[in-house]
């Protein structure tokens, strides 16, 4: 049996239902102070520098992100690996 849910919410809305905090401001900070540090960037080690001092935990932080979508299509896909792997 398959039972098939459509919801039509706004992003808001899904964040709120599911107890999820708003990290709105601190986007805006952490974009903001990406901008301005981008502003002063001449070239490319210039650029590699400032990343690797914005980017929250840098190379572990994208694994871990990684992880998690992968983990999400596993499970949405019922513990299969998703197409394509």
């Amino acid at each position: 049996m398959k039972v098939q849910i459509e919801i039509d919410c706004t992003p808001e809305e899904a964040r709120t239902f599911m107890g999820l905090p708003d990290v709105g401001k601190a986007n805006d900070v952490y974009v903001d102070a990406l901008t301005k540090a981008m502003k002063g960037v001449s070239n490319p080690d210039q650029l590699q520098q400032y990343a690797k001092q914005l980017a929250p935990m840098g190379q572990l932080g994208l694994k871990m992100f990684q992880s998690f979508v992968e983990g999400a299509a596993n499970s949405s896909s019922g513990g299969k690996p998703a197409k394509g792997d």
